[in-house]
């Protein structure tokens, strides 16, 4: 996957060579185009309804949102609430060559298999993976999953949300506020947003100015990392939505980082990828580092002395949450 062109960025000037105002002029055509296939693909859909809850943690842009680490802490938190339940995210899969549907195996399957993300998920929980969510979401119900959580899929209407909530990131918000490619959005803002029962927030900073006038319920999340304090000289590496997320991260934390290098969202790590890394490690007397959805996607041999900073996922406001929450909750513990 290619790195998002840099005229998407919320901070660029629209005036500014930056901005490539050519360039989104003749994108803009496309982007109706594609604004218009995915209105029209959700307009006519007939989503399949479980008879088990089914929340969507999704978002309205492409790119990095953190949309995985709140799938994850929402999963641990019915988990607690529900127990002897079976509480299950669903991904698409992305990256993977498995299609699903299938129960995902930390111990067995690899990342180039179901994805990173699922893979990750399946390490702290139950995880399946699915490229028809209308077909997991029936496997999953048959399996005996309760409830389901969908990673994603916000603007897939194969599957019935019970509950939507779209991820934000406070700081990239929604860009340049243009549908792809003119810009990172899937869908119009005002679109989405309709579809949506409240937004959860991302990163760090603000509110943004652009929620001012929503309506709908803001829950507000804090990125924890496992250590508040990093000792070592560390060369960072990333292939994530943005980057640059985590490595702010590992500077919050106090960690003396000689060098961080970026890497596309998703990208799947060669030998030559790791031995310029290692190369350039030596080179700044430092450890290398990354993230640990990153670090699944990495072999067993490329691994080795890498290390890795993992995150969660804390709720600001979680009655918020546990207000949008309840209901379902009462469903699963009726039907047990």
């Amino acid at each position: 996957m290619m790195r998002a062109p840099r005229f998407w960025d919320r901070d660029v000037d629209p005036k500014s060579r930056e901005a490539a105002p050519l360039t989104r002029i003749l994108l803009t055509p496309v982007a109706g185009l594609y604004a218009a296939v995915t209105r029209n693909r959700i307009k006519s859909a007939d989503p399949v309804k479980l008879d088990i809850p089914v929340i969507c943690v999704g978002n309205v842009s492409a790119g990095g949102t953190g949309k995985s680490p709140v799938a994850a802490a929402i999963r641990d938190r019915l988990a607690a609430a529900l127990p002897g339940a079976r509480v299950a995210t669903l991904s698409r899969g992305y990256g993977g060559s498995e299609k699903g549907p299938l129960k995902v195996d930390a111990a067995h399957h690899s990342a180039a298999e179901v994805g990173d993300e699922a893979l990750m998920l399946s390490a702290t929980g139950e995880a399946w993976i699915g490229a028809d969510r209308a077909a997991a979401g029936r496997d999953m119900h048959e399996a005996g999953v309760d409830l389901v959580i969908m990673d994603d899929g916000h603007q897939n209407p194969g599957l019935y949300k019970d509950l939507s909530l779209v991820t934000v990131d406070r700081q990239a918000v929604f860009g340049n506020g243009h549908v792809i490619p003119k810009g990172p959005l899937r869908e119009p803002v005002s679109e989405s947003l309709a579809r949506a029962h409240a937004i959860v927030l991302t990163g760090s900073g603000d509110d943004p100015a652009e929620l001012s006038d929503v309506t709908l319920p803001i829950i507000r999340t804090r990125l924890v990392p496992a250590s508040s304090h990093l000792p070592g000289r560390f060369l960072a590496f990333a292939g994530i939505g943005r980057p640059e997320k985590f490595f702010e991260t590992l500077k919050g934390c106090g960690a003396d980082i000689a060098e961080d290098v970026p890497f596309p969202d998703h990208h799947v790590y060669s030998d030559g990828d790791l031995k310029y890394l290692r190369e350039l490690a030596e080179a700044r007397d430092a450890t290398l580092i990354t993230t640990e959805k990153d670090f699944v996607r990495l072999t067993p041999e490329q691994r080795t002395g890498i290390v890795t900073l993992p995150v969660r996922i804390e709720f600001e406001n979680p009655a918020e949450l546990d207000h949008l929450l309840g209901p379902l909750m009462e469903r699963v513990k009726q039907a047990s």
